[in-house]
């Protein structure tokens, strides 16, 4: 790496959402890298259904919770009042909406994944009664209900809601998760791109969503990171990717060869009591607290943020750093780490100014199989240091 390229790798980029950073570093991956979207499956394999629905049926199946708007899943509640007003006012003008896109699991249970913030505006709109349904705001053409919730519309408005028809491609259940998940990374294209910890959110069971969310939830979570239902849901990933790594390891990345498939697979196996029993969940659990504990004590404000010998500045999270980091730290007892701490964080902001085979390998082709294990095996290393 030349000199520049080694300031930059040392500068974080942030990502922003509505304008507003993350603070979680951007993960790039090389432009000349072939995307994992074509990793090769057969085209057998897509079992696509388009079914219609009146508004008035989805609605029931949301309320008998046999379609799935993904609890905790904030980004969909982001619209501001006018945005939901006039996709109402869509409706009452009989346009048409886009078409959205379910995943059906064995049970027959439906899962919103494209669409996701459009049926909870309506539902917000039609079911929320007069406490939690909000009120019409901003309209372009229908003056006349400017103001007026859904129980104070006239009975023909009522109707021309609940009548609206809708299409819906729904994924067959006996679709590979890893081929559905290519699928409805292909269609997501409409507003705001939900990422891939969004998307798995979506087609995952509550009993991963449930885990992961304890896991964030914890003050030491919290102490370590600043985040609190981080509104991408970066949080939850950064806590898959540790049980994931925590239960699979290296040679499980390495099957895998990339993060998404990686990822997807930890992702069913929290959901499977089977392969992942509650005792063994509580074990991650509370290695995952012990690093974020121990994280806090080493590094400070800084801990999984770039942080060389030359930067005063604290930068966003860094995903790869978190990591590793994270696996490294659950090992050791806090006695230990007090006495050692100014060691291995001398050892970690040299790693980050001086080996510029590691820094690559937490900036750029985070992914790369090589760039993985190299981290991993310079973490560990700087883990030890002051021994």
């Amino acid at each position: 790496m030349t000199t520049p390229e080694i300031q930059k790798a040392q500068t974080a980029r942030e990502e922003y959402f509505l304008d507003k950073g993350m603070d979680v570093e951007v993960e790039t991956e090389a432009d000349e890298e072939p995307p994992e979207i074509d990793r090769p499956w057969n085209p057998e394999q897509i079992r696509v259904n388009t079914k219609q629905f009146s508004l008035r049926n989805a609605l029931d199946m949301i309320d008998d919770e046999s379609l799935e708007l993904a609890p905790d899943f904030q980004r969909g509640r982001v619209w501001k009042s006018v945005q939901k007003s006039q996709l109402i006012e869509s409706v009452l003008l009989q346009i048409p909406l886009p078409a959205f896109y379910f995943a059906e699991d064995a049970d027959g249970l439906l899962r919103v994944v494209d669409g996701l913030q459009r049926l909870s505006t309506i539902h917000d709109f039609v079911r929320g009664g007069e406490k939690s349904g909000f009120a019409l705001k901003g309209l372009e053409y229908l003056a006349h209900v400017e103001g007026k919730r859904f129980d104070e519309l006239p009975a023909p408005w009522k109707r021309r809601i609940n009548n609206a028809q809708i299409m819906a491609h729904v994924i067959d259940p006996t679709t590979p998760p890893e081929v559905m998940y290519d699928i409805f990374r292909r269609i997501n294209t409409l507003g705001t791109p939900l990422n891939a910890q969004e998307i798995r959110h979506c087609m995952s069971r509550p009993r991963s969503r449930r885990i992961l969310k304890e896991m964030t939830s914890t003050d030491a979570f919290y102490q370590a990171t600043g985040m609190r239902n981080h509104i991408r849901m970066n949080d939850r990933e950064m806590a898959l990717r540790f049980a994931a790594f925590w239960l699979m390891g290296l040679d499980g990345y390495v099957e895998d060869a990339a993060m998404d498939p990686f990822l997807h697979r930890a992702t069913r196996l929290l959901d499977s009591v089977g392969e992942v029993d509650d005792d063994k969940v509580a074990r991650i659990q509370a290695d995952f607290n012990k690093a974020m504990t121990n994280a806090r004590l080493v590094f400070g404000d800084h801990a999984f943020r770039k942080w060389p010998e030359d930067v005063s500045w604290r930068n966003p999270i860094n995903r790869p750093l978190f990591e590793t980091w994270s696996l490294a730290l659950a090992r050791y007892d806090t006695d230990d780490l007090v006495r050692r701490k100014d060691a291995i964080v001398a050892q970690a902001r040299s790693l980050m100014t001086h080996d510029f085979r590691y820094l690559e390998a937490i900036t750029s082709s985070t992914g790369d199989v090589r760039r993985v294990m190299y981290r991993f095996r310079l973490t560990e290393m700087a883990a030890e240091a002051g021994k």
